[in-house]
């Protein structure tokens, strides 16, 4: 599958079946999210892949939008550093990026993926340090379930020219 097949048939896949993702995709889907841009080259990510199903369990109950975790066969958490954070405040930027590449590798692997917002919620901030014993200089910025899609992957045209301005407003 080529980069724009990839960009333009991604959906947020919130149905799973119960194949599991094997340890090399799993591997090839980080690989991707680390090659992402980041101010100053910081890369200040971390990740915290989940398969066990208490804990995917637990993970579900983090907000009422992200039950899927409990039937995803794995589930990332991206969190940052603070103690990375050179750049100063760009790393809800550079972790985004990183989802970006996540969810764009599991596309490309015929693997389905949704993205759950963490930050800049505390309370969502607040369970997920407590239910994955985060150190307290470690933000959860996102939350990717990750599975084979129930569903089939199809295009969607979201293009929207009133959004586009030239040379000024």
């Amino acid at each position: 599958m080529d980069i724009l097949e990839a960009l333009h048939t991604r959906r947020s896949i919130r149905k799973y079946t119960d194949t599991e993702i094997s340890d090399a995709d799993l591997h090839e889907i980080l690989k991707c999210a680390m090659l992402a841009p980041s101010a100053c080259n910081e890369q200040p990510w971390h990740f915290v892949a989940v398969r066990d199903e208490g804990q995917r369990k637990v993970l579900s109950g983090t907000t009422k939008y992200t039950h899927m975790a409990a039937n995803a066969p794995l589930v990332i958490v991206v969190c940052a550093s603070m103690q990375d954070d050179k750049a100063e405040g760009f790393w809800p930027q550079d972790c985004a990026a990183a989802i970006e590449n996540m969810m764009l590798a599991a596309r490309g692997l015929n693997i389905g993926a949704v993205w759950c917002g963490i930050y800049p919620v505390e309370e969502r901030e607040a369970y997920l340090r407590k239910a994955l014993s985060l150190p307290e200089d470690i933000v959860p910025m996102g939350m990717v379930c990750l599975g084979y899609p129930e569903q089939h992957f199809h295009e969607v045209d979201r293009f929207r020219e009133d959004r586009i301005h030239y040379e000024k407003w």
